[in-house]
């Protein structure tokens, strides 16, 4: 047993000198150099580094010299219209993200076209629409339209519109050259003049006719000129040769409807000089 206790007693003074002889060791300053270890890029690895950003430098540089250039010779400018020029012509083209063609605009020696679904004018104030056209219909939305061209404007087909007026102090002209000029209204057809003449002139015969109604004159003075005058028949009484100058007249209608005129007498001389409707 005195033996087993004293091995236990050298161990545990054997473990406590190991402890503090470790602790020591720790506590002491070292004496050894650090090593340092270089970072970098060394050699050719570092020249060929400087090669690429020299060559990145000179290439930015004629890059900004082209723009330059290119901005300079197009008249790029900030205070300056842009101007497209070609020997031929400027083709505009606008593409939907499929890539096919939605619009086109061709500006040419000949002509200037324009394709698309609906071509349209605004106004640079407000927007307005000034004129546009698709395959329906062409709308102009100015407040005068006014075509100054010597033949003036042909139209195909009919017309429509509410009301036609001339400009202020010129007269309003509705002319068929070769052919009949037609008005027709189902609620009636107007012409008024309210301060001037109305004239009706034609070559050959002039018809008024009502189908179902009246014709009425209304005026303080109807005249009708140039009618023919009838004369007595040979069967019939005469005015003597020596009676005064005839200065009033009776106006008398024929059976087809012409009218002359005839002497007033006491009593009516349409009768007897109704020869003239043989006549017509």
């Amino acid at each position: 047993m005195d033996r087993s206790a004293n091995l236990d007693t050298e161990e545990l003074k054997m473990t406590r000198e190991q402890y503090i002889l470790a602790t020591q060791q720790n506590s002491l300053p070292r004496t050894e150099h650090p090593q340092f270890y270089p970072v970098g890029i060394y050699g050719w690895r570092k020249r060929c580094l400087y090669f690429f950003v020299l060559l990145l430098l000179v290439t930015m540089i004629v890059n900004l010299a082209m723009t330059i250039w290119i901005l300079k010779v197009m008249n790029f400018t900030v205070d300056s219209p842009l101007v497209l020029q070609s020997d031929r012509n400027v083709t505009v083209n606008a593409r939907n993200h499929m890539g096919q063609l939605t619009g086109q605009l061709t500006v040419g020696a000949d002509a200037v076209e324009a394709q698309s679904k609906r071509f349209e004018v605004r106004a640079s104030e407000g927007g307005k629409i000034l004129f546009s056209a698709d395959e329906d219909e062409i709308v102009i939305g100015a407040d005068r339209l006014k075509v100054t061209g010597t033949e003036g404007a042909v139209f195909g087909h009919s017309v429509e519109t509410p009301h036609i007026r001339a400009e202020p102090s010129q007269d309003l002209k509705l002319e068929s050259p070769t052919r009949s000029l037609v008005m027709e209204a189902p609620r009636g057809v107007q012409v008024n003049a309210a301060a001037g003449d109305l004239k009706a002139t034609c070559r050959k015969e002039l018809h008024l006719q009502s189908t179902e109604g009246e014709i009425f004159l209304n005026a303080d003075t109807i005249r009708l000129g140039n009618l023919p005058v009838g004369s007595f028949s040979s069967s019939s009484s005469s005015p003597s040769s020596t009676a005064p100058r005839q200065t009033i007249y009776e106006l008398c209608v024929c059976p087809n409807g012409k009218l002359y005129l005839s002497p007033a007498g006491a009593s009516s001389t349409c009768q007897s000089s109704s020869n003239i409707c043989l006549w017509s």
